[in-house]
């Protein structure tokens, strides 16, 4: 089966191909031996927020800090701001 790259460097694959791999959402991308692998990965939300939290340096004490900010009263939040 061919897949046509398009001119934004997207390819679009053939429905029979990822449902043979359980139709897969994300697929790890490498360049081997001059090929394209492409292999079947499953993301857990929980992970991938995890991962962003920690390429922004985020702590948890600042989540923490978050949603207490956020569960105030909006005056109690603008008064804060003004300290």
């Amino acid at each position: 089966m061919l897949a046509k790259m398009t001119s934004k460097n997207q390819l679009t694959l053939p429905k029979s191909v990822t449902a043979a791999v359980d139709s897969p959402e994300y697929f790890e991308v490498e360049a081997r031996n001059g090929q394209i692998v492409l292999t079947p990965v499953r993301i857990q939300r929980g992970d991938a927020v995890r991962a962003k939290l920690a390429e922004l340096g985020l702590q948890e004490q600042d989540i923490a800090d978050a949603v207490q900010w956020a569960r105030q009263a909006p005056a109690a939040r603008t008064a804060r701001k003004k300290k």
